[in-house]
């Protein structure tokens, strides 16, 4: 059947022209467009352009951010302060708004972290003599180590109570600690300032100006004879002096009797005798150190050798006896054999002797046993060398 079409239903010629042309909606627009880019290999430079183009203007709003609302404007007032503040009062808007921007401090400003984080106490500065009392088991290094000082400053402050011996350490010594390294120096009627510090080697300003001294150019006067009573005790900050040494000198077999002020084991005459090679064997069966090693800054020029009670003692190279018998200042029952050559050999603290003065012996004859004689703490030998007025350090002539 043929519909009958009405002059109602039939569209004008305006109406249909504006249907053709009517407006495609934006998302079929856009897809259309970049249909068309893909249709001409386009798609993916325009993603890389527009990329980089977002990138750009990202950072451009960044900095320009930055310049005007940060680095500009740091508010004087602690950030934490004005926020607590503002909640507080209910108004959070308004007081950020009426923010005091005037600091006008470096923009790198902040809070920083010391160098050092970890928190050290500084140590207590000492200008007083301490004391301390000698323990079991101490030593002058030991004690030195302690108190940060030289071990020849524990000697030279304790002078009336070690003589300059390490041996004569006992527990229960009442020990000068000075503050700093240096000499610890009794004062005397007749002292010169001048003289007393050409002495020790230190100028005298370095005297005067020791706090603890007490002393003043005003109050100390005259250099020569100075206003310092007699007895006073003077820290001679780092001055130093030659030890003091009850060893026996280099004893020949032509003149044995220099060594009377030793002891009774010195020599008169004795005769010719054998002649040493110079070359040097070990004078104990045990090869190791037991206590005190060669260590002239303590006054110590031997070597202290382990061993037992009553073990043999050997001559380390032939020659003759010059010393037998007692040692009046640490060294106990001794023996010093005269090599020849300038050589001379010391043997201390034994138990017993098996010579005597004047005795011919040859390397490796037994001169005695090892003992705790003198100044000792427990069984060993006390060895030293000496080439004329040289001690020897024995480790370096010693078979290795």
């Amino acid at each position: 059947m043929q519909e009958n079409i009405t002059d109602n239903q039939v569209p004008s010629p305006e109406e249909d022209l504006e249907n053709d042309f009517s407006p495609v909606p934006a998302r079929h627009s856009w897809s259309f467009f970049w249909e068309s880019l893909i249709r001409y290999g386009l798609g993916e430079t325009t993603l890389q352009v527009g990329t980089a183009l977002a990138s750009i203007i990202l950072i451009l709003l960044v900095v320009w951010v930055m310049g005007n609302y940060y680095l500009k404007k740091s508010p004087s007032t602690p950030p934490g302060t004005v926020m607590a503040a503002a909640v507080q009062d209910g108004n959070l808007q308004n007081n950020l708004t009426n923010l005091d921007y005037s600091y006008t401090g470096s923009p790198y400003e902040g809070i920083t972290r010391l160098a050092d984080y970890h928190t050290m106490r500084r140590a207590k500065l000492r200008i007083e003599v301490d004391q301390y009392v000698v323990k079991k088991g101490d030593s002058i290094f030991g004690i030195a180590e302690r108190f940060n000082l030289k071990p020849q400053t524990i000697l030279w402050a304790n002078y009336y109570v070690l003589a300059d011996d390490p041996h004569r350490l006992k527990p229960g010594q009442k020990l000068n600690i000075l503050p700093v390294d240096g000499v610890y120096y009794e004062w005397h009627a007749g002292d010169g300032l001048n003289g007393v510090a050409k002495y020790f080697d230190v100028t005298t300003d370095a005297i005067i100006n020791f706090p603890s001294n007490q002393l003043t150019p005003e109050t100390v006067g005259d250099l020569a004879a100075p206003n310092i009573k007699a007895g006073a005790w003077l820290i001679i900050p780092g001055g130093h002096r030659e030890f003091i040494t009850w060893s026996a000198p280099l004893i020949t077999r032509k003149d044995p009797a220099i060594a009377k002020v030793l002891g009774p084991g010195s020599c008169g005459y004795v005769g010719d005798g054998p002649v040493g090679s110079g070359t040097f064997v070990w004078p104990t069966a045990v090869h190791l150190l037991t206590g005190f090693d060669y260590t002239p800054e303590t006054n110590h020029y031997g070597v202290d050798l382990a061993g037992n009670l009553g073990s043999a003692i050997y001559a380390v190279d032939s020659g003759v006896v010059v010393y037998a018998g007692w040692n009046d200042w640490g060294y106990g029952n001794m023996v010093v054999v005269d090599h020849g050559g300038g050589w001379q050999s010391l043997y201390a603290h034994l138990s017993a002797l098996n010579v005597v003065c004047g005795s011919a012996v040859f390397q490796g004859t037994v001169l005695g046993a090892m003992g705790s004689t003198g100044n000792s703490s427990g069984p060993h030998l006390h060895f030293e060398l000496r080439l004329g007025s040289t001690r020897v350090n024995p480790w370096s002539v010693l078979p290795k």
